[in-house]
């Protein structure tokens, strides 16, 4: 069974979860999804944001739905909101671009999760390796990261 820090931090908790692998690395969700036989909409779509003062956050969704920053914004009640830079992503997160997941964030940031995913008993977040994905229980997710539910779609 493919070994990484995600998989381990949650064979550590012992919280059940499916290795779902694919054959090649996916370059969007959509892709990722059907090389895993599974829905766009169980995927939780990990975006980090940056406002104008360096503060960061990552907003949560479906992997069908698209971060409406403003939202975002409005939430933490921060100024303007933008996409973290690819560097700044690697920075505080640990992750590369198309891995990210709401579990061991190398710098604590809030962490949003949109109230669309609440229509899912179980989801997929990346595994850490970007050719794997890994189905757990919406539930087991939330207690592991504690983030603020709020609407934050567009």
């Amino acid at each position: 069974m493919l070994s990484t820090p995600i998989t381990r931090y949650l064979q550590q908790r012992e919280i059940p979860f499916q290795l779902l692998m694919q054959g090649k690395a996916a370059a969007s969700i959509q892709e990722a999804a059907h090389l895993r036989g599974i829905k766009a909409e169980i995927m939780v779509k990990a975006i980090v944001l940056r406002d104008m003062g360096g503060q960061y956050a990552l907003a949560c969704c479906s992997g069908n739905e698209s971060i409406d920053p403003k939202k975002v914004r409005h939430v933490l009640t921060t100024r303007r909101m933008t996409c973290a830079s690819r560097q700044e992503i690697e920075s505080i997160t640990g992750a590369t671009i198309g891995t990210v997941t709401p579990l061991l964030l190398r710098t604590s940031i809030p962490i949003l999760f949109d109230t669309g995913l609440k229509q899912h008993n179980m989801v997929t977040i990346s595994s850490g390796n970007s050719n794997a994905g890994l189905l757990l229980s919406l539930n087991d997710l939330v207690q592991c990261c504690s983030p603020l539910w709020a609407d934050i779609c567009r």
